[in-house]
């Protein structure tokens, strides 16, 4: 008996060749019905491969480039923080400028990348810090203007005394270049790594609005204070 003799109709034979004797492999469903299971892999083969490629052209995301540090002298930074302050109170008045320590910038230019402004309003019976910043370091401010918190005004108080911003005429990297000429070139030249600060404020004894270039990281520890005329840009004195 033959093996088509041996298979019923509607089945269909493969044969090979193995170790060089023929074996039959029964297809028990018929031919159509293997046509279809192949024709169903085809379809799943072209659907994987076209998932691959629709994936493969996505872009790659990437993170976003960190901001560049943006350093302000003391009036530009002032400025921002005037128009701010003004929503606050319409009368406000400034009675203090400063800048604020930071990894960013060591003050040797004039500029900082935070800068504190401090106003007083009679109206309000208040005094309030508005605070710009230039940097996103982990302990400094968000960038941009931001209000402080509100304390109660005095007028009487020295350390609040309010100043009319036209006596602003000289600004802090002018202050620097000035106070260089009276010992901070040599601060810095003895140890370059000597941050500097600034402070603006009324001088009630001299009156005369005041820049107050100070080398080192507070007033208190400062290795020197020199003096300027915020008005002029004339040296004053040294004060440490």
């Amino acid at each position: 008996m033959t093996m088509r003799e041996c298979v019923s109709s509607g089945t269909t034979v493969a044969a090979e060749i193995i170790d060089g004797e023929a074996s039959g492999v029964i297809l028990q469903y018929g031919r159509r019905p293997a046509m279809t299971a192949l024709a169903a892999a085809v379809l799943v083969s072209l659907a994987l491969l076209a998932s691959c490629d629709s994936n493969s052209g996505k872009p790659t995301q990437t993170k976003p480039e960190p901001k560049p540090v943006e350093l302000l002298t003391g009036r530009a930074a002032f400025q921002k923080c005037f128009i701010a302050a003004r929503n606050y109170a319409a009368d406000v008045k400034p009675f203090r400028i400063e800048s604020t320590p930071s990894t960013d910038s060591n003050g040797h230019d004039g500029k900082s990348a935070i800068w504190r402004a401090s106003f007083a309003s009679a109206m309000q019976h208040g005094v309030k810090p508005f605070i710009w910043s230039g940097t996103d370091a982990p302990d400094a401010p968000s960038r941009g203007v931001s209000p402080g918190n509100e304390d109660t005004y005095n007028p009487r108080n020295a350390s609040t005394q309010i100043f009319d911003v036209a006596f602003l005429k000289v600004d802090s990297d002018q202050a620097f270049n000035e106070a260089q000429k009276h010992g901070g070139d040599k601060v810095l030249e003895k140890d370059p790594a000597t941050p500097v600060l600034y402070i603006c404020d009324w001088n009630h004894n001299t009156n005369e609005l005041t820049w107050h270039v100070i080398y080192g990281g507070s007033r208190e520890g400062a290795k020197l204070t020199v003096a300027i005329n915020a008005s002029t840009g004339a040296f004053t004195r040294v004060e440490k």
